[in-house]
């Protein structure tokens, strides 16, 4: 790949970057190129100037994302540290970019007396990636919240689309149109009693308690079946602990994955097949994927 670089990009740059040092599996190759761009006007630019065949992913958190090792052929451009901006808008809205972490949603929703917000703690993620596959926790969900979101596409082109004109399921989002990325979203609440930061913590002693967190993993690896638990699925196939290589089944929640330290991604990758061809044959159910799989082997 050879992409001519303006000298107002170069220092934002940084070529064969590990993506292992921005995914929380702590795995993956390096990305070609990894751009974190200052802001829009300098994103829109940068998109402009690709060559059209250029693949461009893009990363927040990491939380919701295996890289293989042989790393990313393209661009990935980082969000998170630059998209942050989160205000109070309305009595019941507020106003959130893509690189805002949802844990902060979460804090500081509930200190301006908003809600349901706190589930977002749950989320390991940013709002990009939690508005991308509607992600949710403790039975809230992203897009039951969505007015409108702003999005940038290959050209450099801003959008601004309501809520409506997204086909959204169960950890599904299907865009009105191609190629387009999510900058931002106006989010709706409703007003209620400000009550600190208990509500928050309380959620996180929970999900403390029966996740690993800590570990290093991506959340929760499947989607739940129709009427089913993946994570009940995996348990009743003797799953919990099973291991390849450095990664393994969590003792403590078994629809999560833990990288034990020196796991690669093709350890993590091949747990993940295991688990899918043991359900399947001990349960005859198909565990989809929640957590992305990109790149090349190595």
């Amino acid at each position: 790949m050879t992409v001519a670089l303006a000298p107002q990009f170069r220092a934002r740059v940084r070529f064969e970057e590990p993506m292992s040092r921005h995914t929380s599996w702590h795995v993956g190759g390096p990305a070609q190129m990894f751009f974190t761009p200052e802001n829009r006007t300098e994103l829109a630019a940068f998109l402009r100037a690709l060559p059209p065949d250029v693949p461009v992913y893009w990363v927040g958190l990491g939380s919701n994302l295996l890289v293989r090792d042989g790393g990313l052929r393209g661009v990935v451009v980082c969000t998170h540290g630059t998209f942050d901006r989160l205000e109070r808008i309305s009595e019941t809205s507020v106003y959130c970019e893509a690189g805002v972490a949802c844990a902060r949603i979460a804090r500081q929703c509930v200190r301006w007396g908003l809600g349901p917000a706190e589930f977002f703690a749950g989320i390991p993620g940013t709002l990009g990636g939690a508005l991308a596959m509607n992600a949710g926790a403790f039975g809230g969900e992203t897009w039951r919240h969505v007015l409108e979101v702003e999005t940038i596409d290959r050209q450099g082109r801003e959008h601004r689309r309501e809520a409506a004109e997204y086909r959204v399921s169960y950890r599904h989002v299907e865009p009105p149109a191609e190629g387009e990325w999510f900058l931002a979203a106006r989010l709706r609440f409703e007003k209620r009693a400000a009550e600190g930061d208990g509500e928050v913590r309380e959620l996180l002693e929970r999900r403390r308690a029966t996740q690993p967190i800590g570990a290093w993993s991506c959340g929760s690896v499947f989607v739940n079946p129709p009427g089913d638990h993946a994570a009940r699925l995996i348990e009743a196939s003797g799953l919990k602990g099973c291991a390849s290589g450095g990664a393994s089944v969590s003792t403590k929640h078994a629809n999560f994955i833990v990288n034990d330290g020196n796991a690669t991604a093709s350890d993590i990758e091949s747990l993940i097949q295991t688990v899918r061809d043991t359900v399947a044959r001990e349960h005859g159910v198909t565990l989809h994927t929640e957590v992305r799989i990109v790149g090349e082997a190595r």
